[in-house]
């Protein structure tokens, strides 16, 4: 466990996950809340990617979990809309136009950026992970550096593809 964490937000950790989830991962606090070190995180401190991108996969995260999950985690900015009419079958059709922009972006970039964001973002699992799965005949520190470029230019493109969505919306 990162030693950034306050006692307070360990004391939210210990009451929400498992020992054995926190010895498994490198914790980072983001916005006030314990959260895993990402290998989006990594890509960012390193350089490898701007904050637009890391926004981006943020945004694709929260459509995944809310459309496949039936859950929400709202940002730190957003503000409830009273307007709307909050019954089952509205939720429903939320979450259902959650997935469709999950599909959208699967339709959009292809499959195969679709599986990395998916292991990359949803099943939290580091390079070395990913190498081992996409690249089984390569070395580790091959298949790393490979899925490690790979993630990179796929969040730059998820970026890229929200920022002209948002154009044609307008």
């Amino acid at each position: 466990m990162n030693q950034t964490l306050t006692k307070e937000t360990k004391r939210i950790l210990n009451t929400v996950v498992t020992p054995e989830r926190q010895k498994r991962s490198e914790w980072t606090v983001q916005q006030g809340a314990p959260r895993v070190r990402s290998t989006v995180q990594a890509l960012l401190n390193a350089g490898d990617i701007d904050q637009d991108a890391a926004d981006a996969a943020d945004r694709w995260y929260r459509d995944f979990v809310f459309g496949h999950y039936g859950y929400v985690e709202f940002a730190p900015n957003h503000e409830n809309n009273t307007c709307t009419r909050h019954d089952a079958v509205s939720w429903q059709v939320v979450r259902a136009n959650a997935v469709g922009r999950i599909a959208d972006v699967r339709d959009a970039m292809g499959m195969c950026a679709h599986v990395r964001l998916r292991m990359m973002i949803a099943e939290e699992k580091t390079f070395s992970d990913m190498g081992k799965v996409l690249y089984p005949g390569t070395t580790d520190s091959v298949g790393r550096r490979k899925v490690s470029a790979q993630c990179a230019l796929v969040l730059e493109q998820l970026s890229d593809y929200y920022g002209r969505t948002k154009k044609v919306a307008t």
